[in-house]
C-alpha cells in the first residue's frame, strides 16, 4: 500500500477537519485503532463507524461502509457518484423522463399481475430505468 493511500474514513475525517488524535478521542478509540482502520488493516466495527458518522457528518460514509465492507452492500447496493447539486437534480430529471417514456409500458405488462417469459426482456429494461433512478436519489440524497 503506497503512503499517500486514502480510505474512506480517512477522507471522511479529513473532510471534517478532525486530527486522528481528536478524532480518536471524540470516538473513544485508541489512535492505533484509528490508524488501523484509515490505514485499511482493519475495518471498523458499525457500532465506531456510527460514531464516525455522526462525529465527522458524513452520512455518506455510512452507504459506503455498507458498500465497500460489507457482502450485501458489495452485491446490492447501486454505485454512486458524488456531484455538486444542479449536476445531482439534472440527472436526477433525466432519469425520471427516461422512466416516463415507459411508464406505460410498466402498466401494460404489470396490470394482470404477472410477467409472462414474453415480456420479461421489457420488463428488465423497465427495472433498469428505475434502478438508474434509484441512483439519481442516492446522489441527491448525499450530495455535498
Amino acid at each position: 500500500m503506497s503512503s499517500d493511500y486514502r480510505n474512506i474514513y480517512q477522507i471522511a475525517r479529513e473532510a471534517s477537519g478532525f486530527t486522528q488524535e481528536k478524532s480518536a478521542e471524540l470516538i473513544d478509540i485508541s489512535v492505533e485503532s484509528l490508524r488501523a482502520y484509515e490505514g485499511g488493516k482493519r475495518t471498523p466495527p458499525d457500532k465506531i463507524v456510527i460514531k464516525m458518522i455522526e462525529i465527522y457528518d458524513a452520512r455518506y460514509l455510512a452507504y459506503q461502509h455498507l458498500k465497500t465492507s460489507a457482502e450485501v452492500g458489495q452485491t446490492y447496493l447501486p454505485t454512486i457518484e458524488l456531484k455538486d447539486l444542479p449536476t445531482a437534480i439534472l440527472r436526477l430529471l433525466k432519469e425520471v423522463n427516461d422512466f416516463i417514456t415507459c411508464k406505460d409500458e410498466l402498466i401494460n405488462i404489470t396490470c394482470d399481475g404477472v410477467i409472462s417469459e414474453d415480456e420479461k426482456e421489457r420488463w428488465n429494461l423497465i427495472l433498469k430505468e428505475l434502478e438508474d433512478v434509484e441512483r439519481a436519489i442516492l446522489t441527491i440524497k448525499f450530495v455535498k
